[in-house]
């Protein structure tokens, strides 16, 4: 690791400062423009100076619901740089879930789209936070509050331990819990991924992820500033604009369903990515079939990897050596990964199944006001217990077997969701599958599998029963099998299990 006490505000100095007065282009927007690195710091000074002149200290929390945008990353670097605490907030949240986020972490400012003023006022009212707009289109009260102000910001000083972030994790049960992210988990994390996937200045990275979240934000794009490269920096996923772009870029960064997406499309072929370097997928689990396929079309193996709201990245399958399908690879250098008992916390043996649990520069500071929390996840000696169920197997390779919280305990036996899916994926006229356990009088939980069909061939229920019964233990056996158009899923692509137990709570115990 660099050593990054010396630096004034070492965040903004490595990702942003160093490329004061640079010409060389950062962002190649989906109009055909393009925002120069010096073009971008200025507007970040701006912004920094409107903030400032809003009453934010540094210190302060920063809430913000808005669009994907150059000026929304700038929202982004002008917290860095006055050393405020940026909270990026998931733009499909409603007012409700909003107050809530807004109240708890005591933002101080709460930046919001345009066309949500009225809605939001009162949330920002009721929490005493300053409301400012700005939209899609970069125009809204923080830009005019910024028009006037100088092009250039005294950079706040800020040590590597100090907060720069709070994410908030999508709980899927009780109240969602604040992840506080320091410059230096940012940093280590950026550094280490530049090196690890071999990012240079000539990058161009094909960016169409949101930019609230941990995979957009702070991977992508803080791995781009460091390598000084650039990012074609779409709006969202767009198939017709992801052809067009793919030719100018050399790395993408993706969740699972860009890639089933481009796989769908016939002008998607070994040709158009012949120049590509890399290609990345995390944020949810990437079907082996996928990978197969896309081998098949172009052969680019897509490196999959491992992350998560509190501790950025973790693992990674190798940029040389073997990428291989169902995993998520190796700890990163830095980063310590054991699997334990989740019960005692003792280390299971080589090969076995239990928590992960990691320890690194990475890993974030706690939850917000939240010790109890803390406490019970982030365990004295530095290990951040990830409620996340996997082993290693004999080559060093970590596998996710499932969340925790969606084990099944059927009859006293523990059933990985993950180890039926695999199963029930792989049957005739399956697209994918996801297997919960739902309330049964007798067994505690019983195992349901939700079965979406191919756009060709449904499949025969009774055949996939018959599969599993021949290949899983009866323990195992779906108790039932229920066809959706598609899954539940967040913004992500994660599948959302809760809504699944959710919708279909009382199947084995309704009168």
């Amino acid at each position: 690791m660099k050593d990054h006490n010396h630096m004034a505000n070492p965040l903004y100095d490595t990702l942003f400062g160093r490329h004061a007065g640079r010409s060389a282009p950062f962002l190649h927007l989906a109009d055909g423009t393009t925002l120069s690195y010096d073009a971008f710091l200025r507007l970040t000074a701006r912004y920094a100076h409107a903030l400032r002149a809003a009453g934010l200290q540094p210190g302060d929390r920063l809430a913000a619901q808005i669009e994907k945008s150059p000026e929304a990353l700038g929202v982004y670097a002008a917290c860095v740089q006055t050393g405020i605490v940026f909270l990026p907030l998931n733009t499909g949240y409603t007012a409700d879930e909003l107050s809530y986020f807004v109240s708890d972490s005591g933002a101080k400012c709460l930046i919001c789209d345009p066309a949500k003023t009225e809605a939001l006022r009162p949330v920002a009212e009721g929490a005493g936070a300053v409301l400012l707009t700005l939209g899609a289109d970069g125009t809204g009260s923080l830009p005019d509050a910024a028009a006037n102000q100088p092009d250039t910001f005294e950079t706040t000083p800020r040590e590597p331990g100090d907060l720069a972030a709070f994410l908030y994790t999508s709980g899927t049960t009780g109240r969602s819990k604040g992840a506080m992210l320091t410059q230096g988990n940012l940093l280590s994390n950026a550094e280490v991924l530049v090196d690890y996937w071999r990012f240079t200045e000539d990058d161009v990275l094909l960016h169409a992820l949101p930019i609230f979240h941990t995979h957009g934000l702070f991977v992508a794009t803080n791995i781009m500033l460091l390598a000084g490269g650039s990012m074609i920096f779409l709006p969202k996923f767009d198939i017709d604009q992801a052809v067009e772009a793919l030719p100018y870029a050399t790395a993408m960064m993706g969740v699972p369903t860009f890639y089933t997406r481009l796989l769908d499309d016939p002008r998607f072929t070994r040709d158009l990515v012949a120049h590509m370097r890399l290609f990345t997928s995390g944020s949810a689990p990437l079907l082996a079939e996928t990978h197969v396929a896309f081998e098949e079309r172009t052969g680019h193996r897509i490196l999959e990897r491992y992350g998560m709201t509190e501790t950025n990245m973790n693992t990674s399958n190798p940029y040389d050596g073997a990428r291989r399908a169902g995993t998520v690879g190796f700890p990163l250098p830095g980063v310590e990964v054991k699997i334990t008992d989740p019960d005692t916390g003792a280390e299971v043996p080589q090969g076995g199944t239990g928590m992960i649990e990691v320890r690194g520069p990475n890993v974030f500071k706690g939850y917000w006001n939240m010790p109890e929390k803390t406490a019970e996840e982030l365990r004295e000696n530095g290990f951040f217990i990830t409620g996340d169920l996997g082993m290693i197997d004999d080559q060093g390779y970590v596998q996710i077997v499932g969340r925790a919280k969606d084990l099944i305990i059927s009859g006293g036996y523990n059933v990985y969701p993950k180890e039926v899916e695999a199963l029930l994926d792989d049957q005739p006229g399956v697209l994918e599958s996801a297997v919960v356990g739902l309330p049964h009088p007798d067994l505690g939980e019983a195992v349901v599998g939700f079965l979406v069909p191919r756009s060709d061939a449904a499949p025969d229920l009774d055949a996939v029963s018959d599969a599993a019964y021949r290949s899983l233990a009866r323990f195992k056996h779906p108790r039932r099998l229920i066809m959706l158009d598609a899954l539940p899923r967040n913004t992500m692509g994660k599948v959302q299990k809760n809504a699944l137990r959710d919708a279909h709570a009382d199947i084995f115990t309704a009168k």
